[in-house]
């Protein structure tokens, strides 16, 4: 983390909080995970793979701490990246996560279960606490809500990778296109200065003989000086 200050809160709290190879490293769980080069690069399938990951742990797992473990070790099997899917599941925090409680509990209620959402809506305005938050979890609104989490994750995971790939496929596309233009300017480079270093070579060297000097008059006629 460097001391430069984002405009963005959600760009500074994913800062704070990315997973760095260091701290992946120091934990025995993760350590695996820090000399798997595959899983930090940035390629066309690992972007749109990591944003999946993200989107399905973070959404459905409303776990601070558990979301950036769970999505690390999800983009193992799902071979996405993991700064891109760590950084996904901060789009769950405590401003997003009663909407997120309020839509799960509504596609719960629409697929047969039964979940209080006028009680939601209670708690949002009253800026209930964490304890109160997990004893309505835990009542009777328990399965509409996970199954409302379920749905929600799976349909933001799929619409994540689609989008990302729409959106990081042809970046990837330009930048390769940029290298293979650079490195073609650099063969036709070297080529042309081959090719003048060896029009050099066969060129023949300047002669460095003096100019013959004029013959004398043979003596005894006159030269055409003489009056």
């Amino acid at each position: 983390m460097t001391g430069k200050t984002s405009k963005s809160w959600l760009a500074d709290t994913i800062r704070r909080n990315m997973p760095t190879r260091e701290a992946l490293e120091g934990n025995r769980w993760t350590r695996h995970l820090a000399v798997r080069h595959e899983l930090w690069r940035f390629t066309r399938r690992s972007v749109p793979r990591g944003v999946a990951v993200g989107l399905l742990v973070g959404i459905f797992a409303l776990i601070p701490g558990i979301q950036i473990v769970g999505a690390a070790l999800l983009c193992v099997p799902a071979r996405g990246n993991i700064p891109i899917a760590a950084a996904m599941t901060f789009l769950s925090n405590p401003a997003t996560t009663p909407l997120i409680l309020i839509a799960s509990a509504m596609i719960g209620n629409f697929l047969g279960f039964h979940a209080d959402t006028t009680t939601v809506w209670a708690m949002v305005e009253s800026g209930a606490s964490l304890q109160v938050w997990t004893a309505w979890f835990f009542s009777d609104a328990a399965p509409a809500v996970l199954l409302g989490l379920a749905v929600l994750s799976v349909v933001a995971a799929a619409l994540g990778y689609v989008l990302a790939g729409l959106i990081w496929r042809p970046i990837v596309a330009r930048r390769r296109q940029q290298r293979l233009h650079a490195a073609l300017v650099r063969r036709h480079v070297h080529e042309a200065a081959q090719a003048g270093a060896a029009a050099s070579a066969a060129a023949p060297a300047p002669s460095a003989e003096r100019p013959a000097e004029p013959a004398a008059p043979p003596p005894g006629k006159p030269s055409d000086c003489t009056a």
